[in-house]
């Protein structure tokens, strides 16, 4: 059985929740592509209708319909830092690990052990395009070298779900390392679909601060003084820690700009809507997710100066405390532990939005605007920790954005 139009999809773009992932062109490969849609995200085009069987998935999975809830994966939770079963610091002890990574090379090397144990065949993540490099494509790594090559983070849109169809039939054991919404478009897809779970025994992702469009990549590029249609190589920062985003065009010109000003400036004006509604950008369902363990400067606020790359590295289910536990015996991680309220000085941007999180979704029902189901993420108790002030601005903020189609 077929139907016209998937409805699941038509309520996602509608409401401008789509995050990019690609499960519902991999789901449904004959009747659903991706295009590039201005300012530069990724977009679902139906060009057939889609089965039954192929929209129930996307209904499921789609992380613009439905985010995965937090409920019994870990004994311990937090409203902002989700479950948990350790909470630590730490780095890769491999130098050129620890180097290549955009913090301390945490997931780097815990992939690195993964394969070298023989736990998974391939890491499926993200790397630059060589054609356009400050673009995103898929990639395969089956080695350490190929991980450190591939490594460091990449903020430009991403679709690791466009080939899950194929990737499931084929049945390879593999390592996913992707977005919070990737994982929970997963871990959803695992409650309708039982390869799933067999195919990736490892699901990693990281704090997310949220997706930019490609004109805020090519902006830091002319902001240079350099063409984005020359670029020979393009990397948004690694190579130590936070790292420098550094362009190097075909006819031998490079430069450089610090994170602060390469993201402060310019990428996080250009995050599309679903990421600030995010309920869980702190990879909530993953085996392990990780981030950047900043130090706070005198204020308190983190600092974006050099330095040694140091991971802040959340285990959350038996399998990432275990993989966790594996790589430090190995010798591929050093690690401290910490405690979840610390996490608030390291990681103040994300507080700040999920506590919000309620504020901004409520103008959306006020304007009869979809939202994605937020069952079991703390929601509600985020928001009481945020100031009536901030949750008014922030409502009515949202509700002007909508007004105005400036989302």
């Amino acid at each position: 059985m077929t139907q016209g139009q998937s409805p699941t999809l038509k309520r996602v773009l509608s409401g401008q929740l789509c995050s990019g992932c690609g499960l519902c062109a991999g789901v449904a490969p004959d009747a659903v592509t991706l295009e590039t849609v201005a300012p530069g995200y990724s977009r679902p085009l139906q060009t057939a209708p889609v089965s039954a069987d192929a929209e129930r998935a996307i209904a499921t999975a789609c992380p613009g319909a439905k985010v995965a809830p937090w409920t019994g994966i870990a004994p311990d939770s937090h409203e902002y830092w989700g479950p948990w079963r350790g909470i630590h610091t730490g780095f890769a002890l491999d130098p050129d690990v620890r180097f290549a990574g955009s913090s301390g090379g945490a997931i780097s090397a815990l992939l690195i052990h993964a394969l070298g144990t023989g736990q998974v065949e391939q890491v499926l993540h993200v790397t630059a395009d060589p054609e356009k490099p400050t673009r995103n494509i898929v990639t395969f790594s089956t080695t350490a070298e190929q991980v450190v090559r591939n490594a460091g983070s990449r903020y430009a849109a991403s679709s690791p779900l466009q080939d899950i169809g194929r990737l499931l039939d084929e049945g390879k054991r593999t390592a996913f390392v992707g977005k919070p919404c990737d994982v929970s478009a997963l871990r959803q897809l695992a409650t309708v679909d039982a390869r799933v779970n067999a195919t990736f025994p490892l699901m990693l992702s990281f704090f997310c601060g949220g997706l930019p469009s490609h004109a805020g990549a090519d902006r830091i590029v002319r902001a240079m003084g350099l063409e984005p249609e020359k670029l020979a190589s393009f990397r948004y920062r690694g190579n130590g820690w936070p790292g420098m985003a550094r362009a190097e065009t075909t006819d031998g010109r490079s430069a450089e700009m610090s994170y602060a000003a390469s993201w402060g400036g310019h990428l996080s004006k250009e995050v599309q809507f679903r990421c600030k509604i995010c309920p869980d950008a702190i990879g909530g369902v993953a085996d392990i997710a990780c981030a950047d363990a900043w130090y706070g400067d005198d204020d308190g606020y983190p600092s974006f100066e050099e330095q040694e790359g140091r991971s802040l590295i959340v285990s959350r289910t038996a399998a990432g405390e275990r993989l966790l536990g594996e790589a430090i015996a190995a010798g591929g991680l050093e690690i401290e532990p910490l405690d979840a309220d610390q996490i608030d000085r390291m990681q103040p941007a994300q507080a700040r939005r999920k506590r919000l999180v309620l504020a901004r979704t409520a103008s959306c029902h006020v304007l009869r605007q979809p939202v994605p189901k937020m069952d079991g993420l703390d929601v509600g108790k985020a928001a009481r920790r945020a100031r009536l002030k901030e949750q008014l601005h922030n409502f009515l903020g949202t509700l002007r954005r909508i007004l105005i189609n400036r989302r």
